[in-house]
């Protein structure tokens, strides 16, 4: 519904301000994001032990997920070809533990 004034409705927030959490939502809301992370977080990790941890993530998609994830400065490919968090990546773990060690607590709940 427009006001009287033509303006269209809000479709959430519009801030300037909020653009990099909607960012950051919508790459952690992408199928299998979470789990790299939580995979890489310990150490560096090379694409086939990736692959392995990951069970049903296609070699197509991982190789996707990866490459969003260099794209924004989370990891990064290694001269050996392995993969690890950037100091940006390792800080996004660290602002997520909360929320995994929530789930360990809460456990019951999720299932």
């Amino acid at each position: 519904m427009r006001s009287a004034r033509g303006a269209k409705p809000s479709r959430g927030r519009a801030d300037a301000a909020d653009e990099p959490v909607l960012a950051v939502t919508e790459l952690l809301g992408q199928r299998w994001v979470l789990r790299i992370l939580w995979e890489l977080e310990p150490g560096t990790l090379g694409f086939l032990e990736l692959r392995r941890r990951m069970g049903q993530c296609s070699s197509s998609v991982l190789s996707v997920r990866l490459q969003d994830l260099q794209n924004a400065g989370l990891l990064v490919k290694r001269a050996d070809k392995s993969y690890a968090l950037t100091a940006a990546g390792t800080a996004l773990c660290a602002a997520l533990a909360p929320v995994w060690e929530w789930s360990r607590n809460h456990a019951d709940l999720l299932k």
